[in-house]
């Protein structure tokens, strides 16, 4: 059973890396967040550079925080962001095999479905797991440039550390409600749609400012709630238990739906 669990596992991951619109999709994510870096650095070093004696920085005008817990958040932040377009690289994934009417194929082999919902699973997982590490190491190597004349480090303290573990979680989690959409739906644009739809009804504010525990829900608001911290400017809609809790529920569920739809459909 293990044996065979491991072998569906390497046989999907062989799959993901080998589609060309997987490594086309995460080079554009992994090349919008070193662009953004880029244009940012200059900004994040002036910053550094005006820390007070007494470890304040203002990274925006009007808002004074200590140093070390501003800029460890704002490396996870950084990342973060990235979120936003990550889980497209998980719908690519999930919809490549309805797309090229390969499921056939792969039940063939790996006959029971729930085994093989598990293993695309955690081989879309691990996928994603070393995507957003390479986008928390270039978040790293730039806010080390930021900050090696003020505390070098910064970037490998607890804080940081806690900071980019959090990120990392949450970039999988997220990802993989998007990748049991697109089996749910067999469509790798209803899984895109479905993304959108949820990142909107956090990035609208709507939800937050009419019925924050609805709020909390939303996976992108879960995210949030996790990584960031709550300040004068910034109110968070839940704290960091409720937060990691919907963000494990979200593709629990999902991928429960999907592997249950799955045994009741064909093979096409």
């Amino acid at each position: 059973m293990v044996r065979d669990a491991a072998a569906a596992v390497r046989a999907e991951l062989t799959k993901i890396v080998t589609l060309r619109a997987v490594w086309l999709v995460t080079g554009a994510v992994v090349g919008l967040h070193l662009l953004l870096w880029t244009q940012n650095i200059d900004a994040e070093t002036e910053a550094v550079d005006g820390i007070t004696a007494d470890g304040m920085i203002e990274r925006f005008p009007g808002t004074v925080r200590p140093a070390r817990e501003a800029l460890a958040e704002y490396l996870a932040a950084s990342s973060f962001q990235m979120c936003l377009f990550l889980p497209f690289t998980a719908a690519v994934i999930g919809g490549q095999e309805f797309r090229a009417g390969q499921l056939g194929a792969s039940l063939l082999a790996v006959p029971r479905r729930g085994l093989l919902v598990g293993a695309k699973t955690l081989a879309t997982g691990g996928f994603l797991l070393s995507a957003a590490a390479v986008i928390a190491a270039i978040s790293t190597a730039f806010m080390y440039g930021a900050t090696r004349g003020w505390d070098p480090g910064l970037v490998v303290s607890a804080q940081a550390w806690a900071a980019q573990a959090k990120f990392l979680a949450y970039a999988v989690l997220s990802g993989l409600v998007t990748f049991a959409v697109t089996l749910i739906a067999r469509s790798t644009l209803a899984g895109v749609l479905v993304t959108v739809v949820l990142t909107a009804l956090t990035m609208s504010q709507v939800l937050a400012a009419f019925a924050p525990a609805l709020d909390a829900l939303v996976p992108l608001s879960a995210g949030r709630n996790l990584i960031l911290l709550p300040g004068e400017d910034l109110r968070l809609s839940a704290g960091p238990a409720h937060a990691m809790a919907v963000l494990v529920a979200w593709p629990l569920l999902a991928t429960v739906t999907a592997a249950v739809l799955l045994t009741r459909r064909d093979a096409r």
